[in-house]
């Protein structure tokens, strides 16, 4: 996709689409000239007047030329993988979200996510491939992209990781779930409470904006703080919640009051970091362990 604003500024070197001619009619520049803009235009359905070497102004439509960064380019990544369906590439994928915790509704979406490994021809390209691919309540992160992001203990991964719904899994993702222990370590503490700070954001501005909390804002922080006990304290994530699943739809219901919400999170808060001071999990999750399968992955895409 195109970073461009969508008027372009004056500065911007440009490359002519057409011909430029003088006041008799004559070229004085040949489709492929390079100018620079001096003036824009207030909006997309007026031209803009570009500058020529040798002094030459005229006015040029956004359709007759292109930014000369752009021109230089063979051709953009988009216009690359057109023809390719890179979904086909998906060798993991897995049903995330409120029906993976068991806090789903007869109207909750099927949240699909998981890993797609593109072919060797198409990584190693000048092109590249994107980093994720996304349609509708579907997303899927590039291998490498997956593995790192599980490296830094990032909840959204984990969980695609410990997920008791997986629909399709290939051989080459079995064995990253097979080693998915590799990925746990001290971090956690950090990441969850990070998301914890995020959801508790969340609620101080549905206070400010709307007077009222987000129900569904106060049970994810619960819910986040309940599996980094379980994380640091057994060594897994705990996706499904289990014994907590009727008090948690109580309080995504509104049934249960913020004072008795912020009492159970400040709790939990403290066990967490208790838990923190007691886990039997490494400091640091086993990358040589990652940066092998990683390897033995690209090659299974030859």
């Amino acid at each position: 996709m195109s970073n461009l604003p969508f008027i372009l500024p004056a500065g911007t070197q440009v490359v002519s689409h057409i011909d430029i001619t003088n006041s008799a009619g004559d070229v004085t520049f040949a489709a492929g000239a390079v100018g620079i803009i001096v003036k824009s235009p207030l909006d997309a359905t007026h031209a803009y007047r570009v500058r020529f070497i040798d002094g030459t102004e005229q006015s040029l439509k956004r359709e007759q030329f292109s930014v000369r960064s752009h021109h230089q380019r063979p051709t953009t990544p988009d216009e690359r993988l057109a023809g390719v369906d890179l979904y086909a590439h998906v060798v993991y994928r897995c049903v995330v979200g409120s029906r993976a915790y068991g806090l789903d509704q007869d109207e909750s979406d099927i949240d699909l996510r998981g890993i797609y490994l593109p072919p060797a021809d198409l990584h190693w390209s000048l092109f590249g491939i994107p980093e994720q691919l996304e349609r509708g309540e579907e997303a899927y992160w590039e291998m490498q992209k997956f593995i790192v992001l599980a490296l830094k203990a990032n909840p959204n991964i984990l969980e695609c990781l410990y997920t008791p719904l997986v629909q399709d899994v290939a051989p080459i993702a079995q064995e990253l779930l097979d080693m998915r222990h590799s990925f746990m370590s001290k971090l956690i503490y950090q990441t969850y409470n990070g998301y914890v700070m995020s959801q508790f954001r969340k609620l101080q501005k549905d206070i400010e904006n709307y007077g009222e909390i987000r129900w569904k804002h106060a049970m994810h922080l619960i819910r986040l703080l309940l599996a980094g006990i379980t994380a640091l304290n057994e060594g897994f994530i705990p996706v499904r919640v289990e014994d907590h699943r009727e008090r948690l739809l109580a309080i995504r219901r509104g049934e249960v009051g913020w004072d008795e919400v912020n009492a159970w999170r400040l709790a939990l808060h403290k066990e967490f970091d208790a838990a923190f001071q007691t886990t039997k999990l490494p400091e640091r999750p086993d990358y040589e362990t990652a940066n092998s399968y990683l390897v033995r992955a690209r090659r299974s895409a030859l």
